[in-house]
């Protein structure tokens, strides 16, 4: 049955729509941080559909209110009023931390920053971005434009001008070997010489954490210590929150609060957790950026009162049940026990992360050279051993991603170390 559906999928989808594993799953249902595939394997989820399954797969809670929305009415778009859509605008703006804040609400991460993209060239009057080298932001033209990883990014071509900054790979380019301090500061020195070589750039757009990167972060405080050099001149802060958002870093909410001292964003983006598999995005700015388009606009299908049930229930199970405290203690936990692991296993360069976001890279034994074969062998021996986990990384995908449902117990965290351990264990053979 796989084999056939593999089959009509290569019939009639495109080529480049990439495929885990030498023989892909078809995952049928899920329940708590497992999943199952068409053939009755059960898997332990720590990938959660790219961090989307954010709290747990099948929450009751989430279920009913989709359940029960449903049976009233799914949709109407934005030209009517919303009243699920208002409440859920009303809970984010006060979780923001950005004063006078305005929500608009999108279906995906992608559409998030391709919004916030359009929001902040029309507020400066300018098509200049700065991005951040190893960076993704999503699938669309204009998000594609300031990726900076070229695995990830399929064209030159691109409606906005854009200058990439050194920082966000804190043990990787010219800066690794400084101190977090001297690090901090080299990186502040390299934009202000940046800026100096081109017209006023509308904004810099950075994820706290990069995702697709390999979970790869600066020193806490970088994007503080660039927003006194932006702010000076006017230039926006964007932060991309669509994969560390809503607790899933553990110590802090939203993923700016890492360097946070100089404020929050001027413009936040995020998606994928809040509705845990319902399609949610949305950007949230402060109401003169958000006002500033001068020509009318609605989305058909974003805030539709279903996802925005979903969002709603999503959210009041995570803060109720503190999930961010439990992604700090397991998520602790975890990357200790990994840490543990690989420093038997020459082939790991590097366990880092935070919360239920860990990245582990893979090397070649002694180098800093990328082992994409080796990586693909750890997560199919993985999946052998009943864990799904994802990949990433820079200069080529040579990282595993680790980011379960906030919801992770103990139990289950030693239960995915344990299979973890088996399988880097295993490319030493």
């Amino acid at each position: 049955m796989t084999n056939d559906l593999l089959g009509r999928h290569r019939a009639v989808l495109p080529d480049w729509l990439a495929l885990y594993y030498e023989e892909p799953l078809e995952i049928t249902h899920g329940e708590g941080r497992h999943v199952w595939d068409a053939q009755g394997n059960r898997y332990l989820d720590f990938f959660g559909g790219i961090l989307t399954t954010m709290t747990a797969h099948a929450l009751p809670e989430v279920t009913k209110a989709v359940s029960e929305q449903a049976g009233r009415i799914i949709h109407s778009s934005t030209l009517y009023l919303n009243r699920p859509m208002v409440e859920l605008a009303e809970r984010i703006t006060q979780l923001s931390g950005i004063p006078d804040a305005r929500v608009f609400f999108t279906t995906s991460g992608t559409e998030a920053n391709d919004t916030a993209l359009l929001l902040a060239t029309a507020y400066r009057r300018s098509n200049t971005i700065l991005a951040m080298r190893n960076s993704y932001h999503g699938r669309s033209f204009s998000a594609v434009g300031i990726t900076g990883n070229s695995g990830w990014s399929p064209t030159s071509l691109s409606p906005l001008q854009t200058l990439y900054v050194h920082g966000g790979v804190r043990t990787r380019g010219p800066f690794a070997s400084l101190s977090d301090d001297a690090y901090t500061a080299a990186c502040v020195e390299d934009l202000k010489d940046l800026l100096g070589h081109t017209r006023a750039p509308a904004a810099l757009i950075a994820e706290p954490v990069q995702g697709v990167g390999g979970f790869t972060a600066p020193p806490d405080g970088l994007y503080a210590a660039f927003r006194e050099v932006l702010h000076e001149r006017g230039i926006l802060w964007i932060a991309d929150e669509v994969q560390t958002g809503w607790g899933r870093t553990g110590e802090h909410f939203w993923g700016w609060q890492a360097h946070g001292r100089n404020g929050p964003p001027d413009i936040m983006t995020f998606a994928k957790g809040i509705g845990n598999g319902m399609s949610i995005g949305g950007v949230v700015a402060r109401s003169e950026i958000m006002n500033c388009l001068d020509s009318n606009s609605i989305s058909t299908f974003g805030g539709t009162q279903i996802t925005m049930a979903a969002g709603l229930a999503n959210l009041n199970y995570l803060l109720e049940h503190d999930l961010q405290g439990n992604a700090r203690r397991v998520g602790g936990l975890l990357i200790e026990r990994l840490r543990a692991v690989a420093a038997h296993v020459p082939a790991v360069r590097e366990v880092r992360g935070r919360g239920l976001m860990i990245g582990i890279e893979i090397t070649k034994p002694g180098t800093d050279e990328a082992d994409p074969q080796t990586a693909a062998a750890v997560q199919e021996a993985a999946r052998e051993g009943g864990l799904l986990i994802g990949k990433g990384g820079g200069h080529n995908t040579s990282s595993l991603r680790v980011a379960p449902p906030l919801s992770l117990n103990v139990a289950e965290a030693e239960e995915g170390a344990a299979i973890l351990e088996n399988a880097l264990r295993s490319i030493q053979q």
